[in-house]
């Protein structure tokens, strides 16, 4: 029933397009453009990235990198944000793993990740490079997928090629088959909340600054960027104003959270 509701859901757009193609982000990317409540959510997080950097990474300069960029608009917003993607795409500033970030030590002020992090195969690697590119004072900032009662059940439905498993052993996925495939979308849970002090006790140089829960009625009824928005663009300013009367049940019906991790100073 749940693949029924699924299939029919879908944009109709990205029908057997494979999840790991450059093809698939190029068509993500288009229906972000073409969903205007879509966008407007979009917005609000690239506001949120602007207005957390600048509260809690207001003693780092440098310069703001956001990895994963293949389907985001951040630069129509901040256009002094430099996007990238492991993919080769025209549109992002450059083209590269994030193991492996072509910039000099202490080089980057902060990162910006949205949904992205589920997504990588070596989260420890990350956190290594993040480490040498990020000056003291600097940081991350992370939009993930959440892991209250909601979005525990949704999750682990919601996408073909992503799952939500809390309970999975480790932080590497090793099924992966491309950029984009089998993630667990539980990641975030399993590094800043399961395992916590394993994270505090392997990369001592990071704090945890914030875990916000956020986002459930807006996105959902938008369809996302995989599937059919289900209301009409006029009933955006209505349902961000639920979103805000709800706001106290965020942590029950959240979907997404955002992880502020900072570079500790030297001593």
């Amino acid at each position: 029933m749940l693949e029924w509701i699924r299939a029919r859901l879908i944009e109709p757009e990205l029908r057997n397009v494979d999840v790991d193609s450059t093809e698939f982000t190029l068509r993500n990317l288009k229906v972000l453009k073409r969903k205007k409540i879509l966008r407007e959510l979009f917005e609000s997080f690239y506001q949120e990235l602007d207005f957390i950097d600048k509260a809690y990474f207001s003693q780092a300069s440098g310069r703001c990198l956001e990895i994963g960029s293949g389907s985001s608009l951040i630069k129509e917003t901040y256009p002094d944000v430099i996007t990238s993607d492991i993919k080769d795409l025209p549109h992002v500033d450059k083209v590269f793993s994030v193991l492996k970030m072509p910039f000099s030590d202490n080089y980057l002020r902060s990162i910006y990740g949205i949904n992205v992090f589920h997504h990588l195969r070596d989260p420890r690697g990350f956190f290594k490079e993040a480490s040498r590119v990020l000056r003291p004072g600097g940081g991350m900032i992370l939009i993930e997928p959440y892991y209250g009662p909601f979005a525990t059940v949704l999750l682990k439905h919601l996408h073909s090629s992503e799952g939500f498993d809390p309970y999975y052993p480790t932080w590497e996925t090793h099924e992966s088959t491309g950029p984009l495939s089998n993630a667990n979308q539980a990641l975030s849970y399993i590094v800043f909340k399961r395992e916590v002090q394993r994270f505090n006790d392997e990369f001592p140089e990071f704090e945890i600054l914030l875990d916000k829960p956020h986002t459930h009625i807006w996105y959902l009824l938008s369809g996302g960027v995989n599937f059919r928005q289900l209301v009409p663009d006029y009933m955006t300013r209505f349902i961000r104003n639920i979103e805000k009367v709800l706001a106290p049940l965020n942590p029950w019906l959240a979907i997404l959270h955002t992880i502020v991790i900072r570079k500790r100073k030297p001593n």
